[in-house]
């Protein structure tokens, strides 16, 4: 084992465990608890809060890569963005024909995406589907991958302290599903899911638990299966975060996992019928039968206000911005994370 937290009420009993382990290991107790596993805990006991950070993580990381930025420009999107062109009957996909990644630079992009990784997943929401993007291009990537890592460490220099705020809640796990349709190579689609705790009504939106960002492995055939790809792909994630919960003491009601497509949601509900059966992937179905073993309640709600949609899709610089404090705690920012919920459900 390496770090775990104790929780205790007599400091004496906690001395004893320790004592006990050093008899057979050597360890070093932080009776702060102000450190765990690379992570810095900011605790406000009076306001029940939890800031987390990992403070020079990211600055020693740009040493380390020699990244210096080119331009004065402050950088708010980790990754490349192409705006739609509008009016236009049909959107192309621009094809990647410059040239390949030598040796070297294929190694300096694993070891950017496997430096920034565990932030990303412990911390840093913002980069995940930049990172995502970037492994999946390992095997083939171009020089316009090269140009794609440099904007992303441009965005890291740009925002090198990120924290995250926890505000005690019930401890109700709750779900946003979000997909996108035919954006990856090879007519590949892309999930995404934001987890997070939060209280039986329902009204508190929390620091994620978990952010999911993958590309689906089978080519779905259309908007509505991606959507329930990626409800599947969720549910399959929730279903060990809920038994951990429920041995930690906290019972839990059917999950409430957030869909924005109508379809999906009408699949798996049984409030519409398919016309053929091989329409939707049979596996698919599971989400069905947990359904009905009352493991998960899975409804409908505007995209505006599903939170799972920033991880599926490159947006624009501006809608980077406004969202930030959504995902990560911003004291210069007038808005808090309920604000800017508020903003986006207007």
């Amino acid at each position: 084992m390496d770090d775990f937290g104790c929780r205790f009420s007599n400091k004496r009993d906690a001395e004893d465990l320790v004592a006990l382990l050093e008899e057979t290991y050597p360890c070093k107790c932080d009776w702060t608890g102000n450190r765990y596993i690379g992570i810095h805990l900011d605790w406000d006991y009076k306001k029940r809060e939890l800031k987390t950070s990992m403070s020079g993580y990211v600055k020693k990381a740009l040493i380390q890569f020699q990244h210096t930025k080119k331009n004065n420009r402050i950088q708010y999107s980790p990754s490349p963005y192409t705006p739609p062109e509008y009016g236009k009957k049909t959107q192309m996909t621009d094809i990647d024909l410059s040239a390949a990644m030598t040796k070297d630079e294929k190694k300096r992009l694993q070891q950017v995406t496997g430096k920034f990784l565990y932030p990303a997943r412990a911390l840093d929401n913002t980069t995940i589907h930049a990172l995502n993007c970037l492994s999946s291009r390992v095997n083939d990537g171009t020089e316009q991958t090269n140009k794609a890592i440099d904007h992303f460490l441009d965005y890291c220099h740009d925002n090198p302290e990120p924290i995250k705020k926890y505000v005690a809640s019930d401890m109700i796990l709750y779900i946003d599903s979000d997909a996108a349709y035919l954006v990856e190579p090879g007519a590949k689609s892309r999930a995404g899911g934001f987890f997070y705790l939060g209280n039986k009504d329902g009204k508190l939106i929390n620091g994620s638990t978990l952010i999911l960002a993958k590309i689906i492995k089978n080519v779905m055939a259309s908007a509505a299966e991606a959507e329930i790809a990626a409800l599947f792909m969720n549910a399959k994630q929730a279903v060990p975060m809920r038994q951990a919960l429920i041995e930690m003491g906290h019972p839990q009601p059917p999950t409430k996992i957030k869909t924005d497509n109508s379809t999906a949601s009408g699949f798996v509900n049984d409030t519409i019928k398919q016309n053929r059966s091989k329409a939707i992937d049979m596996r698919f179905y599971w989400l069905k039968c947990r359904q009905q073993q009352k493991q998960f309640t899975f409804y409908w709600e505007a995209g505006k206000s599903n939170l799972a949609d920033y991880f599926t899709k490159h947006h624009s610089p501006a809608q980077h911005k406004a969202l930030r404090p959504i995902y990560l705690y911003d004291e210069n920012n007038q808005l808090d994370m309920q604000g800017c919920i508020k903003i986006l459900n207007n």
